[in-house]
């Protein structure tokens, strides 16, 4: 069998798409967005009405290889990873990700995983490597096998609410006060955030806290955090709920890194922890009848986490906690290529007087460094913001850690001071990549990280970023213009 077939005819998945069947009639669904995520983490897919499901839940849906690309052309006008003459993948839903639209109740969603095209003479219905969600399925399995444990994640996914003008262009203003924690500031962001929370409840995340951040309209809402897929899949479905709830509020829903000079940028730290065991459970989330499959409302519960501490100093993680620190420090660099995925990305990290993590170190609860621990049982993964892709980095975490617990790794001893006054006493740290084109240069060289993307995937994101860099090198920007238009003679 092709992994296309193994796909769908995996036990349990002829159940569940006649539950999806059931909800469909049950909700009065007309209609389906068949989606997955390109190489940038953008949503990208087909609509099919809804009398269709059976048979694309079987058969799928195609779509040009291009699109885990976005369709986008380099700058010498060549389709990134693929050209005209590709074949088309197919697109098989996974019915455990069935919910609805809470916007427009005709309409649901379900996540596919690629498959290459059923008539390719290479690897006909194999497994498409440039699907970034299909590829951390599959490591995350291997992980689970392998070590026997789960990797879970909460995000804390910072983003700006901006105003635009009569003809849709931002403003270039936040829609509030750059005070952090300010409740009045909050107050005046409440009409859209408890939007946000509405759908976000309606389609299955755990919304668990919130606040107004120190930048000109910036919000952080977290939900309860969960293996790495299904928090990879939220935080893409938040994205979404933002984009939505921005329409309707003739607002921007800007997860760009860095709109703003002089404030705070909008990061997205990553908390995580290694477990063994756990239930699932699912969570109505106050919703009487659940508007999706019951899947998307599940969470995991229990287990052991491994990161606890294992001694009598609460400020240190267990074994495999600190072997995972280690894996992680190793791939710092070529991580900060997937975490800080933008030339924007940048711009957060040379504005060091907003906590930039940008040295290479780690410790409890210090701030200063790229990696800490921020609390017993789990670590925070500083060097990440909001633009990208969290299931590149997911995968890479998971390649990370395994090193680290495979050779038994240990790290370097944590850090207690201010980075900057441990540099002053002497302390040689080295700071992470401080451009897009210097991280993808650490990523070109680290093996280990590239194999979170394997075959078309590493082709196609080095392509598309190394692209991205060479345009922001080869453009003149205002800046150019305010420093030398006027310097002779």
């Amino acid at each position: 069998m092709t992994d296309l077939e193994k796909h769908v005819n995996q036990p349990g998945r002829a159940k569940l798409v006649k539950k999806v069947r059931e909800k469909i009639n049950e909700l009065g669904i007309t209609y389906i967005y068949y989606q997955f995520i390109s190489v940038t983490g953008r949503v990208v897919g087909k609509g099919i009405p809804a009398d269709h499901w059976e048979r694309t839940a079987e058969k799928g849906f195609q779509l040009v290889y291009g699109a885990t690309a976005n369709l986008f052309l380099d700058r010498h006008n060549n389709y990134i990873g693929y050209g005209p003459e590709a074949m088309e993948l197919v697109g098989i839903p996974d019915p455990e990700t069935f919910v609805q639209l809470p916007w427009d109740k005709r309409v649901g969603r379900v996540f596919v995983t690629c498959f290459r095209n059923r008539e390719e003479r290479k690897n006909p219905g194999g497994h498409l490597t440039s699907d970034c969600r299909g590829n951390l399925r599959i490591f995350m399995d291997e992980f689970k096998k392998k070590h026997g444990l789960e990797l879970r994640v909460g995000t804390e996914p910072e983003m700006m609410w901006l105003t635009k003008n009569e003809d849709g262009t931002p403003t270039g203003k936040g829609f509030s006060k750059p005070f952090c924690y300010h409740i009045d500031q909050f107050e005046s962001l409440r009409p859209v955030f408890m939007k946000v929370i509405e759908y976000a409840k309606a389609m299955g995340l755990d919304m668990i806290q919130g606040d107004h951040e120190d930048a000109p309209g910036q919000l952080e809402l977290n939900w309860t955090y969960d293996n790495v897929l299904r928090n990879a899949d939220r935080l893409s479905t938040y994205r979404q709920i933002c984009a939505q709830v921005a329409r309707e509020h003739n607002l921007i829903a800007c997860f760009m890194t860095k709109p703003f000079m002089g404030v705070s940028a909008s990061g997205c730290h990553t908390n995580m922890s290694l477990w063994k065991g756990g239930k699932i459970k699912v969570n109505k989330l106050g919703n009487k009848t659940l508007p999706g499959v019951e899947e998307v409302f599940s969470y995991v519960e229990g287990g052991t986490n491994t990161f606890m501490p294992d001694t009598k100093d609460m400020q240190l993680p267990g074994k495999i906690g600190l072997q995972s620190i280690a894996g992680i420090m190793k791939h710092l660099p070529a991580l900060t290529a997937l975490g800080s995925s933008t030339v924007n990305s940048y711009r957060r990290l040379w504005d060091q007087g907003f906590w930039a993590p940008v040295y290479a170190d780690w410790g409890y609860q210090n701030r200063t460094c790229g990696l800490r621990v921020s609390a017993p049982g789990r670590f925070e993964y500083r060097s990440v913001d909001s633009m990208h892709n969290p299931y590149l980095l997911g995968a890479a975490l998971l390649k990370a850690c395994d090193e680290g617990i495979t050779k038994k790794m240990k790290p370097a001893a944590p850090e207690s001071r201010n980075i900057y006054e441990a540099q002053k006493a002497g302390k040689d740290v080295k700071k992470l990549p401080l451009s897009l084109g210097e991280a993808l240069d650490r990523l070109a060289e680290d093996e280990v990280i590239k194999s979170a993307m394997p075959d078309e995937m590493y082709k196609v994101f080095h392509w598309y970023k190394n692209d991205e860099w060479e345009r922001f090198l080869g453009a003149t920007t205002q800046w150019d213009l305010d420093t030398y238009l006027d310097c002779l003679p």
